[in-house]
C-alpha cells in the first residue's frame, strides 16, 4: 500500500478532492436510488450501490493510469483518438434505438460487460484535448479563418453535428467549451464571433428540418423546445414537474437537511440519482451541506486554473484547461438546474450522480490534469518550449477581458 501512494503523482489537492467527493456520493446515491428500487422496480439499493462502488473502482483506475502518461503524448494520441471517435458517434447515431418513444441513441452497448458507452463523453475530452494541440501548434502564427477550417473547425463541427440530434446540452456545452479554450487560446475574436453566428443558423436550420420531418428524430428537438418553453413561459411540462418537485426537495433540506437518508421527495423526483442529485443533496444535508459541495467544486476550479498558470508549455496550458473547466462547469449547470437557474439538460453532477460514461470520463479528464502536473511528466517537445516572452494563455484572457 505504501508503494501504491508513493506512486501517486501529480498536485495532491485534486485527488484529495476528488477522493473527498467520491466517498461523499455513496451517501445520497445510495439514499436516491430508492426511487429506482421502490417506484420503477429496478434493482435492490444495495446493487446500486456495488454498481456505483465499482464504477468509481474503475474510475480511479482510470485517474491512475492517465496520470502517469507524460503530457505532451496527449498531442499525439489525440490525433488518433479523433477519427476513432468520429466513426464511434456515426455507430452511436445509426444503431440508435427508442426507449418509451423517445430517441436512445447516445449510447452503444459493450457486448462482453453488458455497460452501456455514451461515446459524447469521450468525444468530448478528446476533441478539447485535440483544439489544444491546434491553439498551441498555432501559438506563434498570424491564422487566418480559412487556415483553421479543416484542422479545427471541421472536426469540431463533425463531432457535434453527430451529437446533436440525440443529446443537444452535451452539443451545446461542448461547442461553449470550445470556444472558451479558443478565447483563451488567442484566436481571433472576430473569427469566434463568427463561428457563433454560423452555429445558430445552422441550430436554426437544424430544428425546422426536424420539425419537417419529425419521423427523423423521434422527440428530441420537441423535447428541447418544450424545456425551453417551460423555463421562459413558466408553462407546464414533465420537466416542469421534475423542477417543482427539486425545490420541494430544496425548500424542505432547510438550513441543516433532514439528515443522511431521510430525504422524503426523492421517492418522486425522475433522475434523483443522477441529474437531480443535487436537490436530494441539499434536502438531506440543507444548504450548509450544498454549499460545502459548491465549495468543494471551486476549490477544483482554483488548483485547475493554478496548475495550468505553472505550465511549462502552452499545450500544457491549454489541455489543462480543456479538460479541466468542462468539469466544473457541468457541475455548476447541474446544481443550476436543481434550482431552476436553467432549463433542464440531463447533465449529471460529475463525480456524485450514479453513472457509467460520465463517471469514467470525467475520471480520464482528472488523469489528464493531474498528469499535467506531475512534474516528472513535464518533458516537452523542444519546439513547445515556452520562452520567456512567449504569451501565456492567462494573460491572454486577462488581456482581452
Amino acid at each position: 500500500m505504501t508503494q501504491f501512494f508513493e506512486n501517486i503523482k501529480g498536485d495532491k489537492a485534486i485527488w484529495g478532492v476528488v477522493a473527498l467527493l467520491a466517498l461523499f456520493s455513496f451517501l445520497p446515491v445510495y439514499s436516491a436510488s430508492s426511487n429506482l428500487v421502490y417506484v420503477v422496480g429496478n434493482g435492490t439499493t444495495i446493487g446500486h450501490l456495488v454498481k456505483h462502488a465499482l464504477l468509481l473502482f474503475l474510475g480511479f483506475g482510470i485517474i491512475y493510469g492517465v496520470h502517469k502518461i507524460p503530457t505532451h503524448f496527449f498531442k499525439g494520441l489525440s490525433i488518433i483518438a479523433m477519427p476513432v471517435v468520429l466513426l464511434l458517434l456515426v455507430y452511436t447515431l445509426a444503431q440508435g434505438t427508442t426507449i418509451g418513444g423517445a430517441n436512445a441513441s447516445r449510447w452503444i452497448r459493450l457486448p462482453l460487460v453488458g455497460f452501456t458507452f455514451q461515446t459524447s463523453n469521450l468525444a468530448s475530452v478528446v476533441l478539447m484535448i485535440y483544439v489544444a494541440r491546434y491553439l498551441s501548434k498555432i501559438k506563434d502564427e498570424v491564422i487566418t479563418f480559412k487556415q483553421s477550417i479543416l484542422p479545427l473547425w471541421l472536426p469540431v463541427f463533425l463531432v457535434l453535428v453527430l451529437i446533436l440530434p440525440a443529446n443537444f446540452s452535451t452539443a451545446a456545452i461542448i461547442f461553449f467549451m470550445v470556444l472558451v479554450l479558443c478565447f483563451v487560446g488567442g484566436y481571433p475574436i472576430k473569427y469566434l464571433l463568427g463561428i457563433v453566428g454560423a452555429g445558430m443558423l445552422f441550430l436554426t436550420l437544424f430544428i425546422l428540418t426536424a420539425k419537417a420531418f419529425p419521423d427523423v428524430f423521434p422527440n428530441r428537438v420537441d423535447t428541447w423546445v418544450s424545456r425551453i418553453e417551460s423555463f421562459t413561459n413558466g408553462e407546464d411540462s414533465e420537466s416542469d414537474y421534475q423542477i417543482e418537485k427539486a425545490k420541494i426537495a430544496i425548500a424542505t433540506g432547510g438550513i441543516v437537511g433532514n439528515g443522511a437518508g431521510k430525504s422524503v421527495m426523492k421517492n418522486f423526483l425522475p433522475q434523483s440519482s443522477s441529474d437531480f442529485i443535487y436537490a436530494i443533496i441539499i434536502e438531506e444535508y440543507g444548504l450548509v451541506g450544498g454549499f460545502i459541495l459548491m465549495f468543494f467544486y471551486l476549490l477544483l476550479l482554483f488548483r485547475i486554473v493554478v496548475i495550468a498558470n505553472g505550465g511549462e508549455t502552452i499545450f500544457g496550458k491549454l489541455l489543462v484547461l480543456g479538460v479541466g473547466l468542462p468539469i466544473v462547469f457541468q457541475a455548476f449547470i447541474n446544481m443550476a438546474v436543481a434550482v431552476e437557474l436553467f432549463p433542464v439538460t440531463g447533465q449529471t453532477l460529475p463525480l456524485i450522480s450514479s453513472g457509467g460514461t460520465s463517471t469514467w470520463m470525467t475520471c480520464m479528464a482528472i488523469g489528464v490534469v493531474l498528469s499535467a502536473s506531475n512534474k516528472n511528466n513535464r518533458a516537452p517537445l523542444e519546439d513547445d518550449i515556452v520562452e520567456e516572452d512567449e504569451t501565456n494563455p492567462l494573460e491572454v484572457l486577462s488581456g482581452q477581458l
